[in-house]
């Protein structure tokens, strides 16, 4: 790649990141204006200032979380060009599907400023790098079987802890939500819909990830194995995943800084997609127009769904849309 290539996909990269970070990017990477030429010890000595930490602490703390962030992109941007080119070469499948992929960015426009959402389509336990994923739950915060082929029971499964036979040694994410029950006094009483309950991962940390949020957005319907979920309860739970994310991230290190959705309700729950990602998008317009910054992820099963999402940057405003398929 020439050299101009590589400063034009650092500076697009930059341009994804927001406030005191895009700006400590620029200085650190020589790409704010007139800084081409300056000492490696100057922009850090700059990039230090805009953080307002000594230039050893934004050397051994901060650079690494903006080079880091910075990374994220640029293998965002090239594993989208990757994909793009990809699709345009590959000759539709037999019986004239068109190809499909597995990882992509949607653009949207939040209060004047770009927001780059990335959409994953691919089952949940494939998921790798993300901070937070967030999983649907039921009010009484049950775990289904890990043999199962719902998010939770799949989360469930990818958490466990197995010997080499594959025995489960520990059940850490169903025994988690189990002890905050206990803690909380709901063992045996439902949590009010729109809950949001924080474990760790398990085994899931091989992957990248570091906690799963429980949405509790499903009621149980009496009698029957299905659930009734209602639009705004998911938008609820939603909204209180940013407050959570925001009140962990604060004690953690490095900070959370991504999230997943899945289009929740959409499965057990029977929400057509339309009708979820609505009541997903806009607890996260909101959050995003007051300035959050976090990265936001959306995982997907279905081509339908993924098509959906990708609607985004002209609104989502259909009557009827694609349902679930299951």
């Amino acid at each position: 790649m020439k050299e101009v290539g590589v400063e034009a996909l650092l500076r697009r990269a930059v341009s994804l990141l927001d406030g005191t970070l895009r700006t400590a990017a620029e200085y650190t990477l020589g790409l704010a204006q007139g800084t081409r030429d300056w000492a490696a010890s100057s922009r850090r000595s700059e990039a230090a200032s805009v953080y307002r930490v000594s230039v050893e602490r934004f050397r051994k703390d901060h650079e690494v979380m903006v080079l880091g962030q910075v990374a994220e992109r640029v293998i965002q941007l090239v594993t989208v060009r990757a994909a793009e080119e990809t699709e345009k070469t590959r000759a539709p499948a037999e019986g004239g599907e068109p190809p499909t992929f597995t990882h992509r960015i949607v653009r949207v426009f939040v209060q004047g400023r770009e927001v780059a959402l990335t959409v994953h389509m691919h089952p949940v336990d494939l998921l790798r790098n993300v901070d937070v994923l967030v999983s649907p739950a039921n009010v009484h915060l049950a775990m289904p079987e890990a043999y199962k082929s719902s998010i939770p029971a799949s989360l469930r499964r990818g958490a466990s802890v197995r010997s080499v036979t594959g025995e489960v040694l520990h059940d850490p994410v169903h025994d988690e939500l189990r002890e905050w029950a206990a803690r909380h006094g709901t063992s045996r009483l439902p949590v009010v819909p729109g809950t949001v309950v924080a474990t760790g991962v398990g085994a899931l940390a091989d992957q990248g990830i570091r906690r799963i949020y429980h949405a509790a957005i499903a009621v149980p319907r009496a009698g029957t194995n299905n659930y009734d979920v209602l639009p705004a309860d998911i938008t609820r739970a939603v909204s209180r995943t940013f407050a959570l994310l925001a009140e962990e991230s604060s004690g953690s290190t490095p900070p959370l800084r991504s999230v997943c959705f899945p289009l929740l309700g959409s499965g057990r729950g029977g929400l057509p997609y339309h009708i979820s990602l609505r009541a997903v998008w806009a607890a996260i317009e909101a959050e995003l127009a007051l300035g959050a910054t976090c990265d936001v992820h959306f995982v997907v099963r279905t081509a339908e769904a993924a098509a959906l999402l990708e609607r985004l940057p002209t609104g989502i405003r259909p009557e009827r849309g694609p349902t679930t398929t299951g």
